[in-house]
């Protein structure tokens, strides 16, 4: 075999594979590893070769047998520095080499526990404080490095368990005297005494017992003395039950809080006093001034000043309201020299602008019919002329239509200003009236054509031309009829988009899982007419539309 890592000629890797395979056939003996035991040739070399970072160089299987001087150089799990001074060696006089202050060999003089004195033991040679233990460092094995109980001393705890029986037993002798010197003033008397010394061992058996009392939302078992722990007390009410309205306050199972308040709709005030939302906490009593002091604090540190509002909590409020003060007079000095500089004193003492415009910044909520539901309406700001006055049944003002040069009203197409509105009739009689004198002057001016004396061309022209214009009269009558079909089916499909408008905001209002089948899936069997269409423009949501948010 031969050593990991060497390099081998072509001659030498064929005669070392020869050699090989003649160990293999038994015609050469096998090769000895350093104890003298036999290799055998049929292991493979993946095994046989020793990796690169273990140099042996000898043929060896020592790299896949276990390690035991490496085992045995491992410290047991019991193993543990030892505690305390080595008594048994105590020097007399003082030794070079050893802590200046008390003598010991095991430390120096900065590392040195013991109180400084006036005059070393360096000097003195009073006093040589023992050695400590001086132990090497422990070899722990996987095991030993991380066991927490490694080292614990069991005798420690037995201190302190004697040390509370020692304050318990004191706490029961004072007891008793107090009692005997009650007792012997005539403050109490025999039976009253047995009571009391009845109850008081009761009391050092709750005591005793304390961690495992039963309490609100426990279940206690007497024969165990164990407690289980609820989810809640059985009293209370979960949050979730406050208000069973889906549409109410989002309740969130992993945290279990429900942070607005479910009675927010609600005027009755006991229901308010029984939970308003975790977000009611937040804003009630000094938590706004708490946090105002919080941020003055981290500005003030921020701007070099050693601050903090846990440490120091009566110099920040000292501080914080000297900060106040000092604010309000700067913005008041600043105020008066930008007045001085520039002027402009006399615009502040005007009336405010509710008085001078009839303006308000008041929050006022509307309904989808224009009234007030919460606030109070502002006023308008009116203008020297009068609008939105409608007069004689008109539902337009007088010069919303225009034709041929003159003004009139665009609700029925009258020109005379303040004649009685006709509404979609008028507008169909301003129509035939304008057809009734085109045909007129086209009858005149046919008549004083008759009277001349015509060829067989002309007369066939004549007559082609009639032709022509009833066939105009007859496309203007279909028009009007057209118009009126149209406004009609216009209606109906506003009608028609009302109502679908109605049942979609029901359907979105209920439950998901509450919904019927298909119901808000379209009719695809068809195209939406012209009228369907503009029905849907007319009263479709317009977000560009600034008071979209308050419908």
């Amino acid at each position: 075999m031969a050593a990991s890592g060497q390099k081998l000629s072509r001659d030498d890797w064929r005669k070392q594979k020869e050699l090989e395979e003649a160990r293999k056939a038994g015609t050469a003996p096998a090769e000895v590893d350093e104890e003298g035991r036999d290799i055998n040739p049929h292991i493979p070399q993946y095994i046989s070769q020793a990796p690169w970072y273990v140099t042996l160089g000898r043929p060896s299987l020592s790299h896949q047998r276990p390690q035991e001087d490496k085992e045995k150089r491992f410290d047991g799990v019991n193993k543990w520095y030892k505690r305390g001074i080595d008594s048994s060696k105590t020097a007399i006089k003082f030794r070079k080499g050893a802590c200046e202050n008390c003598g010991s060999m095991t430390h120096k003089k900065k590392d040195c526990l013991e109180r400084p004195r006036k005059v070393g033991a360096r000097f003195t040679g009073d006093d040589i404080r023992p050695d400590e233990h001086v132990q090497p460092d422990f070899e722990f094995s996987y095991d030993a490095k991380r066991d927490r109980w490694n080292g614990y001393n069991t005798d420690q705890h037995q201190k302190v368990v004697e040390e509370f029986s020692k304050v318990e037993m004191a706490k029961r002798q004072l007891k008793a005297e107090k009692l005997q010197s009650e007792l012997l003033s005539g403050k109490l008397s025999e039976s009253s005494m047995k009571a009391v010394t009845n109850d008081s061992d009761d009391s050092d058996d709750e005591e005793k017992y304390a961690d495992q009392a039963d309490m609100a939302g426990t279940k206690f078992d007497p024969k165990t003395r164990t407690t289980v722990r609820n989810l809640r007390i059985r009293e209370d009410t979960a949050k979730y039950l406050y208000n069973l309205d889906p549409n109410s306050a989002y309740y969130d199972p992993k945290t279990r809080s429900m942070r607005e308040n479910p009675f927010k709709h609600s005027s009755k005030e006991s229901l308010q006093a029984k939970f308003a939302g975790d977000n009611f906490v937040r804003q009630a009593g000094d938590v706004k001034d708490f946090a105002k002091s919080q941020m003055f604090a981290w500005d003030a540190f921020e701007h070099g000043t050693d601050i903090h509002s846990l440490a120091d909590p009566t110099k920040l409020e000292v501080m914080h309201k000297e900060f106040k003060v000092n604010k309000g007079s700067f913005k008041d000095e600043q105020q008066k020299s930008i007045l001085e500089q520039y002027g402009g004193e006399e615009h502040l003492d005007a009336p405010p602008k509710e008085l001078l415009l009839a303006q308000t910044e008041e929050y006022v909520e509307y309904s989808r019919l224009g009234n007030v539901i919460k606030g109070q309406e502002k006023a308008v700001t009116k203008s020297r002329y009068e609008e939105d006055v409608f007069t004689n049944n008109h539902i337009t003002v007088w010069g919303s239509y225009w034709e041929e040069g003159r003004w009139g009203y665009a609700c029925c197409y009258s020109l005379v200003k303040g004649s009685y509105c006709t509404g979609e009739s008028g507008k169909l009689a301003r129509k035939a009236s304008q057809h009734a004198v085109f045909s007129t002057t086209n009858e005149q001016a046919s008549s004083e054509e008759e009277d001349k004396p015509v060829t067989l061309l002309e007369q066939h022209k004549t007559k082609m031309d009639k032709k022509k214009k009833k066939s105009k009269e007859d496309q203007l009558k279909e028009e009007l009829e057209e118009e009126v079909a149209k406004q009609e089916r216009l209606k109906k499909a506003l009608r028609v988009e009302e109502e679908r408008g109605k049942d979609m905001t029901k359907i979105l209002a209920m439950d998901e899982r509450k919904r019927p089948y298909n119901s808000m899936k379209a009719d695809e069997s068809r195209e939406p007419t012209e009228e369907e269409m503009e029905a849907y423009r007319l009263k479709r949501r317009r977000q560009e539309d600034p008071m979209a948010d308050f419908m």
